[in-house]
């Protein structure tokens, strides 16, 4: 085998691997993702980066809305409460969930919260971590009431 040869195959081989590592990566950030990211929300009730995936529309068979919550780093809900309650599925990441008059908690992958109907509370991302939450809202008593922000001493805050 010549020098052109070895260097054309050596060339096709590093080609080969990469394209099949770059798959690999590609693969392996798919399977780990469960829901997409969603869409960027853009209305005040939310400060930082926050997505949104609606995975179920509340309507008149199922009451309940369902939605995958990307949070960024620092990224949090306002103030707001839900007349029929909402139920928190954490999925990725770490953050916070705040009732009025308790303790800010931090929740984790695997974890859940309840929140109690007509208690305003917030939740959103630790500052280090981006936050991936499963939102289950009951619509049948009315929609969200959003309040105040959250200010940065409430969020920064320790218990």
């Amino acid at each position: 085998m010549n020098f052109k040869n070895f260097a054309l195959l050596f060339l096709l081989g590093i080609s080969v691997v990469s394209c099949s590592q770059e798959t690999h990566s590609e693969n392996t950030q798919n399977k780990e993702l469960i829901f997409a990211k969603g869409e960027k929300i853009t209305n005040s009730n939310f400060t930082g980066d926050v997505y949104l995936n609606n995975l179920v529309e509340a309507d008149s068979l199922n009451q309940n809305a369902v939605g995958s919550v990307t949070f960024a780093p620092g990224a949090r809900t306002r103030w707001h409460s839900h007349p029929a309650g909402q139920i928190i599925l954490a999925l990725d990441g770490v953050g916070y969930y705040q009732e009025e008059g308790k303790e800010k908690v931090m929740i984790r992958k695997g974890e859940t919260v309840k929140c109690p109907a007509d208690i305003p509370h917030w939740h959103g991302a630790s500052a280090d971590s981006a936050f991936v939450q499963i939102a289950i809202t009951g619509r049948e008593k009315g929609e969200t009431r959003w309040l105040e922000p959250v200010t940065d001493a409430e969020y920064t805050r320790s218990n």
